[in-house]
């Protein structure tokens, strides 16, 4: 069975739309037909398995409730789907578990906060390629969080300038910088032009220091074919790493890159507020991380403490931990990357609410760039911010004697930003 739970708003009788819902998404019509026999039903019906009565809504999700109405009563609801009636196909999944319900009559919300999966979607799909050994093993970084920087597209930057910038980031120290994922192919900085500038850099770095900077291009596209073409400039160059819009390349582009991949896939998931930012309907992350972890991403980026957009603190911990928790096994889980507005200063409270785990990777850009020393000085100032908190020793007293972080503290702290 394919468990999903629901979490249901309405005025009216919350067993009466649990029914609905699990009979619409499956044998159900509004009439009975010829066939429907109760074998069918027996055998393919999605089955209401649990209700969890939740407190009632102070003010509806959706508008579509009629004045004067009653309490609007909400409770989490399971609802299991046969797997012969869905299959191991995650578009079907999507479509029949879940892109139905939010067109039935009768609710003021509904989310989708969970789902388990049967053993059988394991063999299915393929999952990371990499993941957090191969990222740590191309990166050279162990026992510690891997370090990371972002070239951002607002400075409109052309290909030599952005080598420049990165020639001098990778002198710094850095483990990984990326394409912001607004960065893909512009007029004013082509993809091929980008990765002949930079790659040459980083490939003589390696040559010199034994250490090759992860660089992840942005290799985006609607066309499938074309984002290949992308890809494999990046792979013939010697890239290792791709930024991968995935709510823009969709289901598809997605699985038709990871069979063809050679590169760490880097999953930016901008557009995700969509689906989430109203909390009584869309889904949470939980349910949507599993379809892009199946799908073999490796690295999956989602926020991190006192970011600079709308997501608190609790919603990066909660998906901290769906990505980090194996849906089957420990393969299966990406690397998580904690990324906003990072600087080290958020280094404590990210060790402490992660599970006190250096697996991850840390974003930082002003956080690095911006550094009053320069960048090689912003590197620095988060691995001693690291540092500190991997050994529970206040920030401000290991600045001290770590300079590079008393001058990232000076200018960064009390919310000044990254």
């Amino acid at each position: 069975m394919i468990t999903l739970t629901y979490r249901i708003e309405t005025p009216g009788s919350i067993e009466a739309m649990a029914e609905k819902i699990a009979s619409d998404q499956s044998t159900g019509t509004f009439v009975p037909v010829p066939g429907e026999t109760e074998e069918l039903k027996a055998r393919v019906a999605a089955r209401v398995l649990a209700i969890r009565p939740l407190e009632d809504a102070k003010a509806p999700g959706w508008p579509e409730v009629a004045e004067g109405h009653g309490p609007l009563k909400r409770a989490d609801v399971d609802i299991a789907f046969p797997l012969d009636a869905i299959g191991t196909d995650l578009s079907a999944l999507m479509t029949i578990a879940i892109g139905g319900v939010y067109s039935i009559k009768g609710m003021t919300g509904i989310r989708i906060v969970d789902l388990k999966l049967p053993p059988e979607f394991k063999g299915a799909h393929p999952g990371p390629q990499f993941g957090i050994p191969g990222s740590r093993r191309l990166t050279g970084v162990e026992g510690r969080p891997i370090i990371g920087t972002i070239v951002k597209p607002a400075l409109g930057l052309r290909p030599h300038e952005t080598a420049e910038l990165v020639g001098e980031l990778i002198q710094s120290g850095v483990d990984f910088i990326k394409d912001d994922e607004k960065l893909m192919s512009p007029a004013y900085s082509p993809l091929k032009d980008r990765v002949e500038a930079i790659m040459p850099l980083i490939l003589d770095h390696e040559q010199k220091t034994g250490k090759k900077v992860m660089y992840a291009f942005g290799i985006s596209h609607a066309d499938p074919d074309e984002m290949m073409r992308n890809h494999d400039l990046v792979l013939k160059a010697g890239g290792n790493c791709a930024v991968v819009n995935i709510n823009s390349i969709g289901f598809g582009g997605m699985s038709f890159l990871r069979k063809r991949s050679g590169l760490v896939l880097h999953a930016h998931r901008n557009g995700w507020d969509i689906l989430t930012r109203n909390p009584a309907t869309g889904m949470d992350f939980r349910v949507y991380q599993q379809f892009w972890r199946l799908l073999g991403v490796d690295q999956f980026q989602i926020n991190g403490i006192r970011v600079k957009y709308w997501e608190p603190d609790e919603s990066f911990v909660a998906s901290f931990k769906a990505v980090s928790t194996p849906l089957f096994d420990a393969a299966d889980c990406p690397l998580p990357v904690a990324g906003s507005g990072q600087w080290g200063g958020q280094a404590p409270e990210t060790y402490q609410r992660t599970g006190r785990t250096t697996d991850l990777l840390y974003l930082c850009g002003g956080g690095i760039v911006s550094h009053p020393g320069g960048p090689a000085a912003g590197v620095r100032a988060v691995q001693q911010a690291w540092q500190a908190a991997v050994a529970d020793i206040p920030l401000d007293v290991y600045a001290k004697d770590h300079p590079e972080l008393a001058a990232s503290i000076a200018k960064f702290a009390d919310g000044k930003g990254a």
